[in-house]
């Protein structure tokens, strides 16, 4: 097993399923799955999920696993599930690292238990609309991987606040954020957005003066009939209005500079 690995590795793969393993060797289910135990705790591979495995290179033996941009993409098909990197791990990539995420943030279409392999961290949030979310194939060191867009990464952090570290947070990463985002683009995806996703990401893009984006949003708002919600969906109820946004600005901003 140790010499397929190592062929597997030579060939530029690092991810591989049991059925693979049974398949190439010819060894029988039961020799496999000891043969893989055997590897797992030499630290050779790691399992994200049961009978998908995931090869550590000698670099990454100390962390447990590699990164996960080197195998999201062969895992999520391997669960046959749709997905993108999304919410903080999104806008890391597109640069708005102020607080690099501690979790690989994953939106897939169906509740999905979270992993670890090592110090690598899965998070997996849901969305009935990843198909229709904008995202883009970003290289990666094995291949490559879907990664929201700017402008859906955007309304991603108002769409799941406490997974983008509540909307202080939230709204630190915009002002990085924003220089990638373009307004076209941000209203073009406001089309399969919930309106109060669009009220609160506007809000908070004029809150931290990215003007132009929020008023791109803004000249939308009247066409969608919102109506009127709270800043922060679970916060107090409070009796004053931003009427331009239709908006119970209930929570205080406080931005890590």
């Amino acid at each position: 097993m140790a010499a397929w690995i190592e062929r597997l590795q030579a060939h530029g793969r690092y991810t591989f399923t049991r059925g693979d393993a049974e398949s190439s060797t010819g060894r029988s289910a039961d020799l496999v799955k000891a043969a893989l135990r055997r590897q797992k705790k030499r630290g050779r591979v790691a399992s994200p999920r049961r009978g998908f495995y995931v090869i550590v290179p000698p670099e990454y033996r100390a962390t447990g696993a590699p990164p996960a941009s080197w195998f999201i993409d062969d895992l999520m098909h391997y669960l046959g599930q749709p997905y993108y990197v999304g919410i903080l791990s999104a806008a890391a990539i597109h640069g708005a690292a102020h607080q690099r995420p501690m979790v690989f943030q994953v939106v897939t279409d169906r509740p999905t238990r979270n992993a670890s392999v090592g110090n690598v961290h899965l998070e997996f949030c849901m969305s009935r609309k990843v198909a229709s979310t904008p995202a883009s194939e970003i290289q990666t060191e094995t291949g490559t991987m879907r990664v929201a867009t700017p402008e859906a990464t955007a309304f991603d952090l108002v769409r799941y606040p406490a997974a983008a570290g509540y909307l202080s947070n939230v709204a630190t990463v915009l002002m990085e954020l924003a220089e990638k985002i373009d307004a076209t683009a941000l209203v073009a995806a406001a089309d399969s957005m919930r309106v109060p996703d669009i009220q609160r990401l506007g809000f908070l893009l004029e809150a931290v003066d990215q003007v132009e984006l929020a008023a791109v949003l803004l000249a939308i708002l009247p066409v969608r009939r919102p109506r009127t919600v709270k800043l922060d969906p679970v916060g107090p109820d409070i009796t004053t209005i931003d009427h331009r946004w239709r908006l119970r600005p209930n929570a205080d901003l406080e931005l890590d500079l």
